[in-house]
């Protein structure tokens, strides 16, 4: 790696060599997890690079390949799987530069990576009252890019399904990292090369997404005494595909008293508490579906109901928010990811609930899974060591509930435990050095490797 001779051949473009802000500009989310943190905490880049375009792009990528230099390609840093981690420094590719909305249609909208997904639906909503079908918790700070490069699902998967189901991406322009960088256009098979694979394939330069109509959204926050109930309530309302919803999430007693500040004074000890969002013309159904559950209260309705401090937006508490909520309030905390098989979750739920009393408490997003309604779980755990926290998650997979593991920071470990050949392959093609993301992709590095143990990236940077 001939790191001065990279920097001199791109002085030309905007970098960043002040070792404060490139370590800043190193950094994701990676802490939420007590066991990425002890891992990771010292990793960063040794400059960064903010192409204002492709060409640009085709240049840095260039030269580091002349020069052996990794590149990790960044968005704003929301994951929290260590996505965005540049595990033997190199180069930090941030994409702020490239953020403009470039053309909007009826049902689609073109956009480079960079963009912010608040600033893309501003976009869509000024130009033709079009939004995107899903975002992730991160909404005000997230970019597109990142949400597909490193993102599943979150607001509005409870309608549209998750980001891999067939129609959610529409194309995706990339960049290879080789002598001579091509550029590729993806569209239906093709997609699933570059999606969700943390940037280890591929720079993605444009994206062409899917629009639906936007409303006012009605955020609602509905109190319920038993928490089974309360899943059946979240799983039936899922069902209804006349109600019009964007986000269906369920928290169980004691997460609002504990952690939702401005939400707390309004619900009693012992209350598990349902978040929603409606569209306006859905509410008269919502309000009949609600009254088939007499222990169902609705203390928050954002149309209607004034607080003498505001809530804020109902998805703000949801997904991995509430986990960064419990963290501000309780460093000890941490999460995992479940999904909950969509023919027996209700089963599954309270299997675990009866198994861990006193260490989880269960926070559930329903979704759509092949057009199905399932729960991901983003439950919080009491962390107390490594050891115990990894029998909760052999635990899970026990009793058949899958984990992906956000304690883990390559794509198979934190997926499916498996290698994915679709993308392993064009990364052989697009990436030849393994220069892109190095250290997330265990099978590029070691097709043999037992998952019955953490991956550590032989590579990693070393503690100072």
């Amino acid at each position: 790696m001939n790191l001065a001779a990279a920097k001199a051949a791109l002085r030309h473009l905007e970098i960043d060599e002040n070792p404060v802000s490139v370590k800043a500009k190193s950094r994701d989310f990676f802490w939420y997890s007590p066991v990425l943190k002890a891992r990771l905490d010292h990793v960063t880049a040794d400059f960064v690079v903010a192409p204002r375009n492709e060409a640009e792009v085709i240049e840095v990528l260039r030269v580091a390949y002349a020069h052996d230099v990794p590149v990790t390609a960044r968005g704003a840093g929301t994951g929290n799987y260590g996505q965005a981690m540049p595990l033997a420094g190199g180069i930090i590719l941030h994409m702020k530069n490239m953020n403009a909305v470039r053309e909007i249609h009826p049902g689609r909208v073109v956009v480079e990576p960079g963009c912010l997904i608040k600033d893309c639906d501003a976009a869509t909503r000024a130009h033709s009252g079009q939004e995107l079908r899903m975002h992730p918790s991160t909404y005000t700070t997230a970019t597109i890019g990142g949400f597909i490069g490193g993102g599943s699902g979150g607001i509005g998967s409870c309608t549209w399904g998750v980001l891999r189901d067939l129609g959610n991406i529409l194309r995706l322009r990339v960049v290879t990292a080789e002598g001579e960088p091509q550029v590729h256009e993806f569209t239906g098979e093709e997609l699933h090369r570059v999606s969700h694979a943390y940037g280890t394939n591929g720079i993605i330069t444009e994206i062409e997404m899917p629009l639906a109509p936007s409303y006012p959204w009605v955020e609602i926050f509905v109190t319920m005494p038993d928490f089974a109930a309360a899943v059946d309530y979240c799983g039936a309302l899922g069902n209804e595909d006349g109600i019009l919803k964007k986000l269906i999430s369920a928290y169980e007693a004691p997460i609002t008293q504990s952690y939702f500040q401005r939400v707390a004074p309004h619900v009693q000890p012992g209350d598990n508490l349902i978040g929603l969002m409606i569209a306006p013309h859905a509410i008269d159904g919502f309000l009949t579906f609600n009254a088939r559950y007499p222990s169902a209260k609705v203390i928050y309705r954002s149309d209607e109901t004034h607080w003498p401090r505001e809530p804020g937006s109902v998805f703000e508490y949801g997904w991995n928010h509430t986990t960064l909520r419990a963290l501000k309030a309780d460093p000890a905390i941490t999460y995992l990811q479940v999904l909950y098989d969509p023919d027996h979750y209700a089963a599954k739920i309270a299997a675990i609930r009866a198994a861990f009393p006193d260490e989880l408490m269960q926070h559930l997003e329903m979704m759509k899974v092949g057009g199905r309604t399932a729960f991901a779980g983003l439950t919080l755990v009491k962390f107390t060591t490594e050891e115990r926290l990894d029998d909760i998650v052999r635990s899970h997979e026990a009793m058949g509930c899958f984990v992906f593991n956000p304690h883990r920071y390559t794509l198979e470990e934190g997926g499916r435990q498996s290698a994915d050949a679709t993308q392993l392959a064009f990364k052989r093609e697009a990436d030849p050095k393994g220069l892109l993301n190095p250290g997330k992709m265990i099978t590029w590095d070691d097709p043999s490797w037992d998952y019955s143990l953490m991956y550590a990236y032989p590579k990693l940077q070393a503690a100072e």
